[in-house]
């Protein structure tokens, strides 16, 4: 099954990761200076460039920014819980671990994960049922990140952080009514829970964790877009950590 990547960065990125690519589209005519690298490196890698009308990049794109070029490659390649954690342990580091229960904006999901990236997580998990998957997307707005943070994909999220427990981390979510996160221990191995956009985590999620976080608002809005929460969190737990890792 082939998927696209499309947009300077992220297809810069794949190239980098050595992503498994087939095709590379760029737009007729002349392109912009940005782009010479990415063909550069297409070209030194052998893969395949074809020009193609701007028509046809903005309706594979679907709408996306596109800026004049899209990767064709294999589908993205999920791995399983037990490899974020061998991950960690290669690296001689305590598993930091992001957790999305139904996340279904593609846009919130590809900011989790570059956010992940960012503050050094391990991986990200997301269920297979009522989550977007890591789609074109997503990986637009991760810039690329989820070539470099590896995702998993779960039947069931309450079983797979009852795992995770076992393994030993400690696992958090982040919820309105719990206890400020400044005062929960966020060094260790943990996991941290982000909820859907609406209706936020899940009762059978939340009596698996270990903490509720909240987040300290001061102004008239109390609630927070999922992406921006979870890296509030990330962050956090990158302040606590960082003389540790």
């Amino acid at each position: 099954m082939e998927d696209i990547i499309f947009g300077r960065g992220p297809v810069m990125e794949a190239l980098k990761a050595n992503r498994t690519i087939d095709k590379l589209l760029i737009k007729n005519g002349p392109y912009a200076k940005s782009l010479v690298p990415v063909i550069d490196m297409a070209k030194k890698k052998r893969i395949v460039i074809q020009q193609t009308d701007h028509a046809k990049l903005d309706k594979m794109a679907e709408g996306g920014n596109h800026q004049g070029v899209i990767a064709m490659v294999s589908a993205y390649e999920y791995v399983s819980v037990q490899d974020i954690l061998s991950r960690a342990r290669d690296k001689g580091e305590s598993p930091f671990v992001i957790i999305c229960d139904k996340i279904t904006d593609p846009h919130n999901l590809g900011a989790i994960i570059r956010t992940a990236n960012c503050v050094g997580a391990t991986g990200v998990i997301i269920p297979k049922r009522g989550s977007v998957g890591v789609n074109s997307v997503v990986m637009k707005t991760s810039v690329g990140a989820a070539e470099y943070t590896p995702v998993a994909k779960v039947t069931n999220i309450a079983a797979t952080i009852e795992e995770l427990r076992n393994d030993g981390l400690w696992i958090t979510a982040a919820d309105m009514d719990g206890q400020s996160m400044y005062d929960i221990d966020f060094k260790g191995a943990i996991g941290i829970v982000v909820g859907s956009e609406g209706s936020g985590i899940s009762r059978l999620v939340r009596e698996k964790c270990d903490f509720i976080a909240s987040i300290p608002m001061k102004g008239e809005i109390n609630s927070l877009n999922a992406s921006v929460a979870a890296s509030i969190l990330m962050y956090e737990a990158l302040r606590q950590r960082r003389n540790i890792l």
